[in-house]
């Protein structure tokens, strides 16, 4: 994996006697040295030695003056969450600053920006510095209405809800999301369950907000009650609301951009960690969406 990321400066991988040596370019070589120095680190700090973790450093590599550091892992979870990117790095040391009350990750699917606020709210609570976790999306999804959907309200909802429960599964373990879920330190709702609360001391994620409307919006970010901070995600290219609505986040997003103690994340195609299929996709989109862009 080495070579291949580095084969165009001849970058060559060779093991002996329990050293690594490189030969190549000298370019080529600092740059892979750099990503197996940011593995080294990243086992060292608990993530398991695999092509994943390996991939991730070399992408964190990649990026001129890497110096990964403390502000780029979540402890305290079933197993440490590590930035992935570049990008996930910068937001990730958004997440865990206090001081920042709302943080906006937004970008295309597969960058990890739900999952990484979910780890955060979810280390938060685990550790105290939060007694609740609360994480609110809008059911309003590919141009399905609840009413259309069988079975009561909460039958309704935990399809939407299921990508939030598996991350909460993922960080904790589900023993403890149960436990937690039933005391009432963790809760999954619906954005209009929000309306009329006061979120004290609590950790909140709004997730998929490119669906809330502007109203919306405006009434979930004022619900945030002292000792609390609030994340903000979605891809506001992906809104699922009626044409002639407009979404929520954008509009956020640009009356809220330069106002203190808040911090907008963009991730983009370079940030995404699913398959690398993935990337290729939203690329060939915002290509296409250029070219139409242009014609019009």
């Amino acid at each position: 994996m080495i070579e291949a990321a580095f084969a165009s400066d001849d970058v060559r991988a060779e093991s002996q006697g329990g050293e690594i040596v490189l030969t190549g370019e000298e370019s080529g070589c600092e740059r892979a040295a750099r990503a197996i120095e940011t593995f080294a680190r990243r086992l060292a700090a608990g993530a398991e030695a695999s092509q994943g973790e390996l991939q991730a450093a070399i992408r964190l590599s990649l990026d001129a003056g890497d110096n990964e550091g403390n502000d780029t892992v979540i402890g305290g979870l079933r197993k440490p969450v590590m930035a992935q990117s570049a990008g996930q790095r910068g937001y990730l040391a958004d997440l865990k600053s206090d001081a920042l009350p709302l943080v906006f990750g937004v970008g295309p699917a597969g960058t990890g920006k739900t999952f990484l606020a979910v780890a955060a709210g979810a280390a938060e609570l685990k550790a105290g510095r939060r007694e609740r976790l609360v994480v609110a999306r809008p059911a309003v999804e590919a141009g399905e209405k609840l009413g259309f959907l069988p079975g009561a309200l909460e039958e309704k909802v935990d399809p939407y809800m299921q990508p939030v429960w598996d991350a909460l599964n993922e960080t904790l373990g589900p023993q403890e999301v149960e436990r937690r879920k039933e005391r009432k330190e963790i809760e999954v709702v619906p954005l209009a369950f929000m309306r009329g609360r006061t979120l004290k001391n609590a950790f909140v994620v709004i997730d998929e907000a490119q669906n809330a409307t502007i109203t919306q919006m405006k009434m979930v970010l004022t619900r945030l009650g002292r000792g609390s901070r609030m994340v903000v995600t979605g891809d506001p290219s992906q809104s699922d609301l009626d044409a002639r609505t407009p979404s929520g986040l954008a509009h956020a997003m640009g009356i809220l951009d330069d106002v203190e103690g808040v911090s907008i994340r963009r991730l983009t195609a370079r940030d995404v960690v699913r398959h690398e299929m993935v990337a290729r996709v939203i690329a060939a989109y915002d290509r296409a969406e250029s070219v139409q862009g242009r014609r019009s």
